[in-house]
């Protein structure tokens, strides 16, 4: 390899980079990075700028706009020269030259059209951390000088995807992903919210396929729960029917539930933090709604009273609703299909609002759900540490934070005696087990934890 001095176009990139640097002092012509360290890797290379050689010896690409006479004469334009012997330039613009332009060319740009007006600058730019100096720092310096404006508010900086080893994925070491073989066993859906909610802003992320099956799975969670609702939907609601004036405690605990995740997940959304949100929306919806709500709601459904019936049926249509508008940024398709087949009104889930809060929650009686529901799930664990079978009947009782014993209350006593045969107790005589649990502590006789004769057999 022998190098060779050669004839080459640059553009003078001290005057472009010193203006951008300049409006980054601005808030409202600022370019903001998410995360926020990455601002220092494009400001360093500005402040550190050299001249930029954008012509290349490439087959394809942009032909640079110059033309040569036999005369030594150059002339760049939009269109040829006029008259003959002029020769173009075989050279092609810098591929980054190009993309450089993409924020307002794409838009119509030097023509003030619709979508210029309308759509510029973007609202958030969306890249890797290994081409922000190729890429977002030209498009900046672009901006600046054909727009007089940033071309974009937001930069938000992901990581790069890596296998299961942390390896960069290559071909030499031949193991990179085809995503569309994952999209064939798992569906685009799954590999979508696998991606989303795995991946921290700036963070690289591995590949996981056992990840990628959880979201296959967290997706059937939520189809199976949407069968369940429809299920109990009386036959031609529609979006008037939802009455929530006559809830019991159990739906206005999933309620808030939902105001609470609707609130953080907003928040979380806004910046950019969306492996928060993936969480936080797993979370609900298998725990909070499919785990909890959806098994202690078969009491009012299934019950005599028809006000708590309703109350249920709005509940569940008002919870899955917000879920599905929630969680269609991260898996389109799944919660376009199951809002089809909810009372809707309009023509997708695409074109919905994102959720809102529901007004007029009685959250007085939540920190008892909850310690109903901590209760619930020591019962089990306790259960199942002693070996016995979850249909084992047992009884309990219950203490306050203060060591005030709870009174029975009718409505929580038939959900724990439904979801763990237990038995709620105004007392208890003889040797206790004391367990905690939220808000309070639980009791239950040390007798009935151990079966005598089992005892025997082990010994």
């Amino acid at each position: 390899v022998e190098p060779y001095l050669s004839q080459q176009w640059f553009v003078k990139m001290k005057p472009l980079a010193d203006d951008v640097l300049k409006n980054q002092n601005d808030p409202e012509q600022k370019i903001n990075f998410y995360p926020e360290r990455f601002e220092k890797t494009f400001t360093q290379w500005l402040e550190n700028i050299e001249d930029w050689c954008i012509s290349r010896q490439l087959w394809w690409g942009h032909r640079i706009p110059a033309w040569y006479n036999d005369k030594g004469e150059t002339y760049v334009g939009m269109e040829a020269p006029e008259g003959e012997g002029w020769t173009q330039d075989e050279d092609v613009l810098d591929t980054w030259f190009s993309s450089a332009l993409w924020p307002f060319s794409t838009l119509g740009w030097p023509e003030e059209t619709e979508d210029y007006k309308r759509y510029y600058p973007t609202s958030v730019m969306v890249t890797g951390y290994d081409i922000i100096f190729f890429w977002v720092a030209r498009m900046a310096f672009d901006a600046r000088h054909f727009t007089h404006n940033r071309p974009f508010k937001d930069v938000l900086i992901h990581g790069l995807v890596r296998d299961a080893q942390g390896r960069k994925m290559s071909k030499s070491l031949g193991n990179g992903i085809d995503p569309m073989q994952v999209i064939d066993e798992y569906g685009v859906d799954a590999l979508r919210f696998f991606l989303v909610s795995n991946s921290t802003p700036g963070q690289d992320m591995r590949y996981i396929p056992e990840k990628v099956e959880a979201s296959w799975n967290f997706i059937n969670k939520i189809w199976n729960a949407s069968r369940f609702v429809l299920m109990n939907l009386p036959e031609g609601m529609s979006e008037k029917d939802v009455d929530l004036t006559h809830i019991g405690p159990c739906e206005n605990w999933i309620l808030n539930k939902l105001n609470t995740t609707i609130d953080s997940v907003t928040a979380n959304m806004e910046k950019y933090e969306f492996a928060l949100v993936g969480n936080e929306l797993y979370s609900f919806v298998w725990d909070d709604f499919c785990s909890w709500y959806v098994e202690m709601s078969k009491s009012a459904l299934n019950g005599a009273d028809e006000e708590a019936k309703k109350g249920a049926q709005s509940t569940l249509y008002v919870v899955l609703n917000a879920i599905v508008r929630l969680l269609s940024p991260y898996m389109p398709f799944v919660t376009d299909e199951i809002y089809q087949t909810l009372p809707h009104g309009k023509e997708s889930v695409c074109l919905e609002t994102w959720p809102e809060k529901i007004a007029n929650i009685d959250t007085s009686t939540c920190k008892d759900m909850d310690r109903l529901i901590s209760a619930i799930s020591k019962i089990r664990e306790v259960k199942n540490t002693n070996d016995l079978k979850p249909s084992a009947p047992i009884h309990v009782l219950m203490k306050d934070l203060d060591g005030n014993v709870l009174s029975v209350n009718e409505g929580q006593s038939a959900i724990m005696q439904k979801m763990c045969k237990a038995q709620w107790c105004d007392a208890l005589d003889g040797d206790l087990t004391v367990e905690t649990i939220t808000g309070g502590t639980l009791y239950i006789p040390s007798c009935e934890l151990s079966d005598p004769e089992e005892e025997k057999k082990k010994l």
